[in-house]
């Protein structure tokens, strides 16, 4: 009895069509309202990370040094976004020129939330190699404040999977200002008990 040899392509196809079941299956899987992520603090771009010269997940910041005041923010599983910011102005400190401390000159926010994802590449024999991506989502433009208050309530496509999600409030061009994540404060003082 002769059994049936798979090709490469066939055996390619049969590992793209595993990948993406497994995933749309652990995809099934999910509450559409799950948190997949609940902060309540973001930090403001400062250096090294103002302007394009050191990008986060190819999301450059924003030219100047901001700050803010307090922002919180869910993220779900169905792509519902839902930030409120207070206070996201420039930085009330060099290199940021004196008369503009302490403002927003944007007139709109925006939110992009990044993700790491996989890439299931065929090769021309029909091998398969599962590679990270980074998926990054833009919302629509909001309103904000010349104090720098804003609602962001959007909904993005998620891929799936979406590893390690991190969310950014920008400007209009999609230059961050502010990104999940906190910024530490050292006060000197006596070291501690080890």
């Amino acid at each position: 009895m002769r059994t049936p040899r798979s090709s490469p392509l066939r055996t390619a196809a049969f590992l793209v069509t595993l990948a993406v079941s497994t995933t749309a299956g652990a995809q099934a899987n999910v509450i559409p309202q799950a948190k997949v992520l609940d902060f309540d603090t973001m930090a403001g771009v400062t250096a090294p990370f103002t302007g394009a010269a050191n990008p986060i997940r190819g999301v450059n910041g924003g030219g100047l040094p901001w700050e803010l005041d307090r922002a919180r923010g869910v993220l779900r599983a169905n792509g519902d976004l839902d930030i409120d910011v207070r206070g996201l102005v420039l930085a009330r400190r060099d290199p940021v020129p004196l008369d503009r401390q302490g403002t927003n000159p944007a007139a709109t926010f925006r939110a992009i939330v990044s993700c790491l994802t996989i890439e299931a590449l065929v090769d021309e024999l029909g091998g398969v190699t599962l590679v990270p991506q980074t998926v990054n989502r833009i919302t629509d433009q909001f309103p904000a404040s010349t104090a720098g208050d804003a609602r962001i309530r959007a909904t993005v496509d998620l891929p799936h999977p979406c590893f390690a999600p991190i969310v950014f409030v920008t400007n209009a061009n999609g230059a961050w200002f502010s990104v999940t994540g906190v910024e530490s404060v050292r006060v000197p003082g006596p070291p501690g008990p080890r």
